[in-house]
């Protein structure tokens, strides 16, 4: 059995109990028009470089669902295959760089839809497309609109995912399983129903442990507290956890004014409520600056993003400007092929989605906090704020890379993500596949901003002014110099909870942007 409990392993698993990302613009759940009638060998034909509409095949479901909201008729896979085909050569950003299959070779779509894609990769050597997903659209629905999945509520960081493993709470969410039970962030788990973390053998009671299936599951956990040395059992039951995405909303004083801050882990849909109290308790407080934690944001609906970056910035810097324009490939130079209206770029929205004015802060300048499960929506932010020239400071660890978003697709009771577009700031500048990284970065970086590398620290609670990010945030503000660079521990080395970056494994459509056709 492999002795590492790999991402990709801990992103399946985590798909099934999982939380999302980006704007006003989209949610494209529509099953893309009437399926027709059945199925044609003539329209099944595969000829290699020739693709027919995707109209063809759409909703025509080897098992189709039933009721008057669907579209679904009687068809076979290979009819959602040749959908899939179809629909990828037509919307998807790379679609020249596609492997021509044919699609009668392949029994499931599941089997089918991860080959179509790019195996082109970064100038880091990256693949290029890191980043394709399906979602039953039941689970899509419920998940995107809601912040609704099944765990525990304790966020895990996987800080060595092959022995000698470490794993710790990054985050907790309130009223959870997690906090009945007393875990917070920097707590360590030992074990999963008996199985050692650091070297056991059995990675799939791991994994079923850490990121159950549904609600109802009860697992057992050894612990450690963080600062000591004995460990304790805990027993959780899985239950449906509604993430609170705005947490630790807080003010320091100093000498030089005010400082606000907030932890921001989910672009969902009940954040934005959630994104202007905070901003409104800010403002009401007459704060000089602010620092936004993104560490654990991987993205969601691009217009919670865009209602932010205004809410920052203001008017004064903002009206006229677009947040991000989205690049369809070569196919759709002019029109978007997911609403059929022309190319029109996200602004910055200065309402709600229930149109009420948002509060702003009207600053020059704003810190982040960032580490490598920043993306995605999270980075549209920084780069979208750059585009009107509001300085964005970057104060932790280089982020995930994706300036590519999705027009989320429903065909046959799944929903599909595959990249559509690159988004670009006012700048016309969305060319940052491996990340934004703070100057003094000691490894290979991304795009370089001005702020400190300052690996993640685990030994103090999220808000604490000794927590190693935020501390180097605060002494960045008042003097401008940085610690010393800290990151992953060398071969061999147990790391640090103090100063470790790690993978904290969210559901894939929560590390997206993701873009809504209805508010």
């Amino acid at each position: 059995m492999n002795d590492s409990i790999s991402t990709s392993l801990l992103n399946t698993v985590s798909l099934k109990s999982a939380r999302a990302f980006l704007y006003l613009f989209l949610l494209a759940l529509s099953a893309c028009g009437g399926g027709g009638g059945g199925d044609s060998s003539k329209s099944n034909t595969w000829v290699a470089g020739v693709y027919k509409s995707a109209d063809n095949f759409v909703a025509r479901c080897a098992t189709p669902r039933t009721g008057s909201s669907f579209p679904d008729t009687q068809g076979t896979i290979l009819n959602e295959n040749n959908w899939l085909r179809s629909w990828s050569n037509d919307v998807y950003l790379w679609y020249d760089e596609i492997q021509d299959r044919n699609p009668a070779s392949y029994s499931s779509t599941s089997e089918y839809f991860p080959l179509l894609k790019t195996t082109a990769t970064t100038a880091s050597g990256n693949p290029k497309d890191r980043f394709h997903f399906t979602f039953s659209t039941d689970e899509w629905v419920k998940l995107s609109q809601s912040g609704v999945s099944a765990g525990y509520g304790a966020i895990w960081t996987i800080i060595s995912p092959t022995p000698p493993r470490e794993i710790v709470v990054a985050y907790t969410e309130p009223g959870s399983p997690a906090t009945s039970v007393n875990l917070m962030r920097g707590v360590t788990v030992l074990e999963v129903d008996g199985v050692k973390v650091v070297d056991g053998t059995d990675v799939d009671i791991l994994n079923a442990g850490l990121f159950p299936d549904g609600a109802g599951e009860l697992h057992t956990f050894l612990v450690q507290d963080p600062g000591s040395t004995a460990s304790r059992t805990v027993t959780m039951t899985s239950a449906e956890i509604t993430s609170q995405p705005v947490q630790n909303v807080k003010t320091f004083s100093t000498a030089t004014g005010k400082v606000g801050y907030m932890v921001f882990n989910d672009h969902i849909a009940t954040a934005e409520q959630q994104l202007i109290d905070a901003v409104s308790q800010l403002k009401a407080e007459n704060i000089s600056d602010l620092i936004v934690d993104l560490r654990y944001n991987g993205g969601g609906f691009l217009y919670i993003a865009s209602q932010l970056g205004y809410m920052i910035a203001g008017q004064g810097l903002t009206t006229g400007k677009t947040f991000e324009d989205i690049e369809f490939n070569d196919k759709h130079p002019a029109t978007n092929p997911f609403t059929g209206g022309p190319l029109t770029g996200t602004p910055f929205h200065t309402q709600s989605t229930t149109g009420q004015p948002l509060p702003t802060l009207d600053l020059p300048r704003v810190f982040v906090i960032t580490g490598p499960g920043t993306c995605s929506a999270s980075e549209a932010i920084i780069n979208g704020l750059r585009g009107v020239d509001l300085e964005v400071i970057q104060i932790g660890s280089t982020t995930c890379g994706k300036p590519y978003g999705f027009f989320p697709t429903d065909n046959c009771s799944t929903t599909y993500f595959t990249i559509n577009f690159v988004g670009e700031n006012e700048k016309n500048f969305g060319d940052y596949p491996d990340g934004f990284s703070p100057v003094n970065t000691v490894a290979a970086p991304g795009v370089v901003l001005d702020g400190c590398s300052v690996a993640d620290d685990y030994t103090h609670q999220l808000g604490d002014e000794a927590e190693s990010r935020l501390a180097a945030t605060l002494g960045y503000r008042e003097n401008g110099g940085c610690p010393i660079p800290s990151g992953k521990a060398r071969a061999g080395e147990k790391p640090s909870l103090a100063a470790s970056d790690g993978i904290t494994p969210k559901s894939v459509w929560l590390e997206n942007r993701i873009m809504r056709i209805t508010p």
